[in-house]
């Protein structure tokens, strides 16, 4: 798989980023180990060489089987990890990511990212330059190789960018949710800041598996997301998957191919996908093989206002 310059840093990643919240299994239900660390070594195998991680995800379980599918080849393969918001005081970020270090098993990481901003999830108000400065100390270090953020609003963007090099923001962004486009992607654009979006199939909702009767098993975080929660959301997801089979279908792929290719060609977008078992990655990766005319982007992008022509400015994908 091509890769593509993160920012303006010297690291490479792909276009489509292996997600790994699944991995940690809080807010999901039955996610087996086993499978999850054969679905990461099936995504590097498939060349999906770029891994995206968290602190949070499990407690750091997450990052453990991502250092045990990937372990003995690190060299090939970029690690992005990220700091939870209660973790933002200065020496709070230097422990959290010597901590991720020793989970993931490795002496760097390529990119390491603020997950929500300070303040958020009931966390201290921690002053960005704070925050920035431990960032830049463990990047004078070798220890990590770029900055990002993630769920950062335009304006706590350029705050940080007022500390240091930020070669990243990761927020939610797919065909069904695209509240980034109104500001956030334009300036990323202009500035050469990639964009890591996250939830790029809608939580699933773009591979057209959960149909108009489906229910969530209890502890499924799905079932707090807007475009469920809200029966004519969801009854315009419907709507939308309907008039994109056909596409698909002439493409020879499946829907969620066709989601990830069309969002890899927005502005500065990579996609991060999970996956639960090698399937799924191995599925996730053949995306970059969908060739998409112009035609063909603008019918799809159109088909996909129908959902988000509908929803208010609130980023934020849950309702929790």
């Amino acid at each position: 798989m091509e890769t593509r310059q993160l920012g303006k840093s010297a690291v490479q990643i792909t276009p489509i980023i292996l997600g790994t919240w699944q991995a940690g299994k809080r807010n999901w239900t039955d996610i087996n180990d086993q499978e999850i660390v054969a679905g990461i070594r099936a995504a590097v195998e498939a060349g999906m060489t770029t891994i995206d991680t968290a602190e949070i995800y499990g407690d750091g379980d997450a990052e453990r089987r991502v250092a045990e599918a990937i372990a003995p080849q690190r060299d090939q393969v970029t690690l992005l990890t990220k700091v939870f918001a209660n973790h933002l005081h200065h020496d709070q970020v230097i422990t959290a990511c010597e901590n991720s270090l020793k989970r993931l098993q490795t002496d760097y990481i390529d990119l390491y990212q603020i997950h929500w901003p300070a303040g958020s999830w009931n966390s201290d108000l921690v002053p960005i330059e704070e925050t920035m400065a431990a960032l830049n100390q463990l990047k004078e270090q070798g220890k990590i190789r770029a900055i990002g953020v993630s769920n950062f609003s335009l304006a706590q963007l350029q705050e940080a960018m007022e500390h240091g090099q930020i070669d990243s923001i990761q927020p939610p962004y797919s065909l069904f949710w695209r509240t980034i486009e109104r500001d956030i992607q334009p300036f990323c654009a202009a500035q050469q800041i990639s964009i890591l979006a996250y939830s790029s199939l809608a939580q699933g909702f773009l591979t057209g598996k959960f149909g108009p009767e489906h229910q969530f098993a209890e502890g499924d975080h799905r079932s707090h997301n807007r475009l469920y929660a809200d029966p004519e959301n969801y009854q315009r997801v419907q709507t939308a998957l309907g008039q994109l089979q056909p596409i698909a279908e002439a493409k020879n792929c499946s829907l969620g191919q066709l989601a990830i290719s069309w969002l890899i060609r927005q502005p500065q977008t990579q996609a991060i996908v999970g996956a639960r078992n090698p399937q799924q990655a191995i599925a996730n990766a053949q995306a970059i093989n969908v060739q998409l005319n112009q035609t063909e982007l603008g019918a799809i992008d159109q088909i996909g206002r129908i959902v988000t022509d509908n929803l208010d400015a609130d980023p934020l994908l849950w309702n929790w």
